[in-house]
């Protein structure tokens, strides 16, 4: 009896080591999923959303550096796909994303849920096609993972539903894609010329981005010899944190005057692997060299006086016999004088836990962080959370985050948190959210059920859309439509088959954290988070403070004087430190 096609691609997925799709089964993909149950070498995630299912395949690529799997049936299906694809691909996740639609007969036709697939996902993917034929499918198939796997990102394979219960076609091209590992460095001129600048400047800093998470020995080893501070991103803070003695925090929007100040009075800056977005924070008046393996990168976010093409351990490597060891350190000791007092600020907030109902966000990461394993896999929603995770979350050397740090969507860690939690069994995940981000999802809390991950949720639950209330405020807008009114998430859990807790006292967020843990299972804590709790940029401009200030007033003019008074009161060590 004839294979499948359906049956040949689960064959090639199985071969290249793909243990799962991540998927809502129907119409034109009942094939490749009754493929999937009669091969029983690959998993089918029963997703309740396919967005969920793209978010998942992205987490999951990006934690092992290997291809991933997610599909969608016809029109809706795929079309849900499209939002955990734009992650994945800004992430750099090689993801695999199998489109099913109509049957080819009825391409043109406007059919029923037909769609453009070339069109939908052009944007958001490397390679994109539809096979029309058997002998089309398995060799789209094979560029597709090579373009993934080589490019890292997103391809994508449109299939019929009609061609994959057609008879399969031996093909003359190979069926398997072949991972690259290229070692790419400047050119000895180039790196000559890095390291004269190098050596006769004093006041250098070295800001790493997720393209240095390979060369940590190497950045560590670099910033000894140039006595060099090092700042990094929010996404690269785990790789790059951990045993390093100059490190002096994050910059951007969720970072700390620390990093941001040190690359401001640098003279020189040196960006290791980074495409860091954030221009504003960026220094203009010192000399700034950019290190990248995508050379179309270098210059677009910064004035950069000096580009390099190279991935950044090969080059450092190349680069650190050419670097003579600096005596003058007095850079650096200011610069790590000025990292303790940010850690003494962020701090102050840990050791006063807040009120009831107004537990402090800080505190509740705090202990998030001192009770997680060494090789903890932290899942971040977008938004506040992602702020208290970026200030009170650290690196060991062993642990990973995940967020949504490229594309900024909202409702990442759950769906982020299935995916880390079925790649890594053995190891301590948790999903960390907003009530914002955990409600757009919140379907896919019975996946994590249904599968019997051992997920740890923690909601920080401020009763808001914390991050555009701000957003408004230092626009000078009174936030509004901002606020939620949320079920009681605990209770929704527990409807749902996990174990769930609600904390309202701030004395009992350790003891509830500890009860968690030990529980063999999912279990989410709904915790009830201050919702004044402000997150100060690492620099305050004065159009900010005054957009704050006539919002506190069209506050107060509109009667919201108690709520004035709690912003003041929630942040009032923020407000001394600005001053």
């Amino acid at each position: 009896m004839a294979k499948k096609v359906a049956e040949q691609l689960v064959e090639i997925l199985v071969e290249v080591g793909v243990k799962r799709i991540y998927a809502v089964t129907g119409d034109s993909l009942n094939e490749i999923n009754d493929a999937v149950r009669r091969n029983g070498k690959i998993q089918w995630i029963h997703v309740r959303h396919e967005e969920v299912g793209a978010y998942a395949a992205g987490a999951e690529a990006q934690l092992h550096g290997q291809l991933a799997c997610c599909a969608g049936s016809s029109g809706p299906g795929h079309v849900h796909l499209i939002n955990g694809l734009y992650d994945a691909h800004r992430s750099g996740a090689p993801v695999l994303a199998l489109a099913s639609t109509m049957a080819t007969e009825e391409f043109g036709s406007r059919y029923f849920q037909e769609t453009d697939t070339i069109k939908l996902f052009d944007d958001c993917s490397y390679y994109n096609q539809v096979a029309a034929t058997p002998a089309q499918l398995p060799r789209m198939l094979q560029a597709a993972m090579q373009t993934a796997l080589s490019r890292h990102g997103v391809a994508v394979v449109g299939i019929p539903g009609d061609v994959t219960a057609k008879d399969s076609v031996d093909i003359f091209s190979s069926l398997h894609p072949f991972p690259t590992q290229p070692s790419i460095r400047p050119s000895d001129k180039e790196l000559d010329e890095l390291s004269a600048l190098l050596n006769n400047k004093t006041k250098i800093t070295l800001f790493c981005g997720m393209g240095a998470k390979d060369a940590h020995a190497e950045v560590v080893e670099l910033s000894h010899r140039l006595n060099a501070p090092v700042a990094y991103s929010f996404k690269s803070k785990m790789e790059i944190q951990y045993d390093n003695p100059n490190e002096v925090g994050m910059t951007g929007l969720l970072g700390m005057p620390s990093g941001y100040d040190s690359m401001h009075e640098a003279e020189v800056l040196v960006m290791l692997g980074t495409d860091f977005p954030y221009a504003p924070f960026m220094p203009e008046n010192n000399t700034i060299v950019q290190i990248d393996i995508k050379p179309e990168r270098l210059g677009r976010r910064a004035k950069v006086d000096m580009g390099l093409c190279g991935d950044v351990r090969t080059t450092l490597q190349a680069l650190l016999p050419r670097i003579k060891q600096k005596e003058d350190d007095d850079f650096l000791k200011k610069q790590l004088k000025g990292y303790e007092r940010v850690k003494e600020n962020l701090n102050a907030y840990v050791e006063v836990h807040g009120e009831k109902d107004r537990i402090h966000p800080e505190y509740v990461m705090s202990v998030v962080d001192k009770l997680a394993s060494k090789d903890a896999i932290f899942a971040v929603d977008t938004g506040m959370t992602c702020v208290w995770g970026a200030r009170y979350l650290h690196g060991t050397g062993q642990r990973k985050m995940l967020g949504s740090f490229n594309h900024g969507s909202m409702a990442n860690a759950v769906p982020q948190a299935i995916g880390a939690s079925l790649a890594y069994p053995d190891r301590q995940v948790w999903a960390l959210c907003g009530d914002g981000g955990l409600s757009m999802l919140l379907g896919d809390l019975s996946t994590i059920v249904q599968y019997k991950l051992p997920v740890k949720i923690v909601v920080f639950n401020n009763r808001s859309l914390g991050m555009v209330k701000l957003e408004m405020e230092v626009a000078g807008l009174p936030d509004w439509q901002t606020d939620m009114e949320n079920p009681d998430f605990a209770l929704v859990a527990k409807a749902m088959g996990m174990e769930g807790f609600t904390v309202n006292d701030p004395e009992e967020v350790q003891s509830t954290l500890e009860k968690a843990m030990k529980i063999n299972g999912p279990v989410l804590v709904n915790v009830m988070t201050d919702p004044n709790a402000l997150a100060m940029p690492p620099k305050v401009e004065w159009s900010q403070m005054l957009g704050f200030a006539q919002s506190m007033y069209k506050l107060m003019i509109n009667g919201r004087t108690k709520e004035i008074l709690d912003t003041i009161t929630s942040n009032f060590r923020h407000m001394k430190e600005v001053l």
